[in-house]
């Protein structure tokens, strides 16, 4: 298993322990007949999993010293989107997964209906965070905020390039542009939704912003590649979910489109690529550096 550098380490860690209180305090079970529907929300938000989105805002807004506070609660409305993304992933008419974080999936634990509504919620729930003023004072760039996360969830970009890929499954026919297509809607627009969003609460022009997504485009994709690899000869216990099945799906992936060692050989140059988008910023972007090379060294 490959170990994150002592800055990332410790960023992970700390993330991973502000995302959990905060759901944790967002998530409270009532005594009524809801309590199944939050059981859920929290056995799928609190534990477990990388915390990459969070960390991305959070690293981002940094950069232009941004509240810390304020930047976690876009990491976590980022993160209820991709908790409910997982949720709905899981469930049988899509990819039909028993295990997700090394624990059984949502709709496994709670049943198919309370899975469906956990991920309503969640989805729900992103917005209601990035629309409250503790967010951010300024109306214009909550509603900024709505916006790019709405684009980047939708039939544009995550939802849609999930329907990419289920439409994708057993076609031969598809070729290392059509998957990038793919892969850039489905898990790489909500990254750069992350990048975006901390050079939105900083308030940094448009103009400015291109340095910023041209790394996020790089890191996104690679991070995909490197989950690919994963997929095609990782360790289910290491990773946490049921590994081998893209393969078994006949789904086109860039594994099996390049073969393994060439699709490491793409992960690293596009790592390399977006570190050098980031030329323009000194020490205070390290810890950006460092996610983007854990993003292809990780086993999980």
């Amino acid at each position: 298993m490959a170990t994150a550098g002592p800055l990332l380490a410790a960023e992970i860690s700390r993330v991973g322990e502000e995302v959990d209180e905060g759901f944790d305090r967002l998530l409270p079970v009532p005594r009524d007949g809801r309590a199944a529907l939050f059981e859920a929300m929290r056995h799928a938000a609190i534990g477990g999993g990388k915390r990459m989105r969070p960390l991305l805002v959070t690293a981002t807004a940094a950069l232009f010293h941004v509240d810390r506070a304020r930047a976690l609660r876009a990491g976590l409305a980022v993160e209820c989107i991709h908790c409910y993304s997982l949720i709905h992933d899981d469930l049988p008419c899509m990819d039909d997964d028993d295990l997700r974080r090394g624990k059984p999936t949502v709709h496994r634990a709670f049943g198919e209906a309370a899975a469906v509504l956990a991920g309503d919620s969640l989805h729900a729930l992103a917005f209601e965070i990035l629309a409250d003023e503790d967010t951010h004072e300024d109306p214009f760039v909550r509603a900024d905020l709505v916006r790019e996360l709405a684009r980047a969830s939708g039939p544009g970009g995550m939802a849609g390039g999930q329907m990419m890929d289920l439409a994708a499954e057993g076609a031969g026919d598809l070729d290392v542009g059509a998957v990038t297509r793919l892969q850039q809607l489905k898990t790489g627009a909500l990254i750069a939704f992350c990048v975006e969003a901390g050079a939105i609460m900083g308030r940094l022009p448009e103009a400015a912003r291109t340095p910023l997504r041209g790394y996020a485009h790089d890191m996104g994709l690679a991070f995909q590649i490197a989950d690919d690899i994963i997929d095609a000869r990782g360790d289910e216990a290491a990773a946490g979910k049921r590994v081998g099945k893209d393969a078994a799906a006949g789904k086109a992936t860039f594994v099996s489109l390049l073969g393994l060692e060439s699709a490491e050989r793409q992960a690293a140059m596009l790592v390399d690529q977006a570190v050098a988008h980031l030329h323009d910023y000194g020490s205070e972007a390290n810890l950006l550096r460092e996610v983007a090379r854990f993003a292809v060294e990780r086993d999980r």
